[in-house]
């Protein structure tokens, strides 16, 4: 298997992964560990392991000048992003909470045009304008009577909230990743959202009774703290060194097809014609946006 094959593989790995933690995530939030507790266990739980890795590691440090923008990263793709998507996904459904992640690519496009002065052209503000009608959609009247939803307005609001926080990492990261080892700037990157997280989950987590748990709750907990957050992160940095990013981006678009197909087979949520026309609309959106004017030769 040649390098690009292999790159592509890791890249659907990931997809499959996160696909599949929209459901398992919020089956642990069940009675068993609250969004923010749970937060502090991944986050505690991915630092120990980065920086284990980092032993191993012969890198040059973060520069001084750079802590500041490894802080805000923190900020916006693990400490803000990361709540808010709990929570929300405590609130909502696995499906709905998915599609709402396909926003990004719109949201780092509106971002990157403001920060890093990319030039918006007409087809790319349509696709922002489709993909933010099929948010504002699913949002507003994703199956509201769902049991498992307690709140489905406010949990896709925070979702999309989460989807824009990460979205503004992706732009504020961008010149970050190529200038440090990747265990380096992520172990640094896990610290301070460590410390930004550990005031929201801290008493979450001591709550928890660990005691009653059953062996499959944990087993769960283990998968997003291992697979999730540690496995996906490294496959994804493997396929970005292999590939364009808007090659890896494009396996974003897949994790509500696999958050759906996962959720309805082990029946914690079901389609509606409301959920697919949100899902149509965000894709035609993000569609627009991320099309190329021309076809661009390898990878």
């Amino acid at each position: 298997m040649n390098q690009r094959a292999l790159a592509l593989t890791a890249a659907s790995i990931a997809t499959l992964i996160y696909g599949i933690t929209f459901t398992v995530a919020k089956e642990v939030m069940e009675g068993y560990i609250q969004p923010f507790g749970f937060i502090l266990l991944r986050v505690g739980g991915a630092t120990m392991v980065f920086w284990l890795l980092g032993l191993f590691v012969k890198a040059p440090s973060i520069e001084k000048a750079d802590y500041k923008k490894v802080a805000m990263a923190a900020f916006f793709g693990i400490a803000f992003n990361m709540l808010t998507f709990f929570k929300g996904l405590s609130y909502t459904t696995p499906i709905n909470a998915s599609v709402m992640m396909v926003t990004t690519p719109i949201l780092v496009l509106i971002f990157a045009s403001i920060l890093l002065k990319e030039k918006l052209i007409l087809r790319k503000i349509a696709g922002v304008i489709v993909g933010m009608v099929g948010a504002i959609i699913l949002i507003a009247y994703g199956n509201p009577l769902k049991g498992d939803a307690t709140n489905m307005v406010l949990g896709n609001f925070l979702v999309f909230i989460n989807a824009a926080s990460y979205g503004m990492y992706l732009v504020v990261v961008k010149k970050l990743i190529t200038k440090y080892n990747p265990i380096v700037f992520v172990k640094w990157l896990y610290l301070f959202g460590l410390i930004m997280v550990l005031p929201f989950g801290f008493f979450e987590l001591l709550e928890v009774q660990w005691q009653t748990m059953p062996v499959s709750i944990f087993l769960k907990a283990g998968f997003v703290v291992l697979f999730t957050t540690c496995i996906t992160y490294l496959f994804n940095l493997f396929a970005l060194s292999k590939l364009k990013p808007t090659t890896v981006s494009v396996f974003m678009y897949l994790q509500p097809v696999v958050a759906a197909i996962y959720a309805l087979i082990v029946g914690s949520d079901h389609l509606d014609i409301i959920k697919i026309g949100a899902a149509l609309l965000i894709f035609l959106g993000v569609f627009l946006v991320t099309k190329r004017p021309t076809e661009t030769p390898n990878k």
